[in-house]
């Protein structure tokens, strides 16, 4: 069965921030769903596993929490919201990360985003599991085993197509910030016959965007004409005022809804707002769901 949901990131915080900031990031999420109106329209919240190997961000990289003990601070604030983690399998040897997703399908995650080396490294690097062999070793242990699709990047088709064959239920776009995520799932659905569920990325761009830079580096894609394009818009976006920003996102949700929504795949949603959840943010989520959200 598809999650059929909607997800909102949460980033485990630091760990010296301790266990009651955690718990305040939970309320926060409740206060601005009420006051957007969307109360109760979450249905998960997906904790990416942090890695230090990540140590190129414009934001300084500092220990976190650890997903699993994130997880077990924010879940009794949460009621009725269940959970999505990422976890880098490229670091961690078999018997290992099978011990570790034990652990995270006994702490109640009902979907595990498999992940292999940053950018920093190359495909095959890092002495553990790759993502692809992860999706067949632990189908016995991961009922819903999700990759990253980046719909931009070259030779994707074929790349998410070998995901699906190895056991791929769910696919988690990068960011989404120009609708070729629709030429991407028109083809793969020419050319393929999986039809896994797709979670679309939407994320807040606020202004202070255009002085640090986080969202252009996770989108980034060296001589990539289509990605130099999302980062100029993720650039307009961060310049706007308010409610010109909402009215551009909101523009870019309807045309890839519009696009995808009669393709054949299960879709759900995921927000993220790289720098914290704030009104805003929350603002705009709303109007996009009040455009289309998966029937519950």
């Amino acid at each position: 069965m598809p999650l059929n949901t909607i997800a909102l990131e949460l980033v485990p915080p630091n760990i010296d921030r301790g266990a009651e900031h955690a718990r305040d990031e939970a309320h926060k999420v409740l206060q601005l769903s009420v006051q957007a109106g969307i109360a109760g329209r979450i249905g998960h919240v997906m904790i990416p596993g942090m890695i230090p190997e990540d140590d190129d961000r414009p934001v300084e990289m500092k220990p976190k929490l650890d997903v699993s003990d994130f997880w077990s601070m924010i879940h009794p604030e949460l009621p009725g919201v269940h959970g999505l983690c990422t976890q880098v399998t490229a670091f961690l040897d078999e018997s290992t990360l099978r011990e570790r997703l034990t652990g995270l399908g006994q702490a109640g995650f009902d979907g595990i985003i498999f992940v292999g080396v940053p950018r920093t490294l190359n495909d095959g690097e890092g002495g553990g599991v790759s993502p692809t062999d992860a999706l067949s070793k632990f189908d016995d242990l991961v009922k819903n085993r999700g990759v990253i699709l980046i719909p931009t990047r070259d030779g994707e088709l074929g790349r998410f197509d070998f995901k699906c064959d190895q056991g791929a239920t769910f696919g988690m776009t990068q960011l989404l910030y120009s609708d070729a995520i629709v030429g991407f799932l028109r083809e793969f659905a020419r050319s393929s016959d999986h039809r896994p569920e797709i979670l679309l990325s939407f994320g807040f761009v606020p202004k202070m965007e255009n002085t640090v830079g986080l969202i252009d580096w996770l989108i980034q894609d060296p001589g990539n004409e289509t990605v130099a394009a999302e980062q100029e818009f993720v650039r307009t976006l961060a310049a706007r005022e308010p409610d010109a920003k909402r009215r551009l996102l909101l523009d870019l949700y309807k045309r890839v809804i519009d696009g995808v929504a009669d393709l054949g795949f299960p879709l759900s949603l995921h927000f993220e707002a790289p720098y914290g959840v704030s009104k805003p943010a929350f603002d705009t989520f709303a109007e996009m769901l009040a455009y289309w959200a998966p029937k519950p």
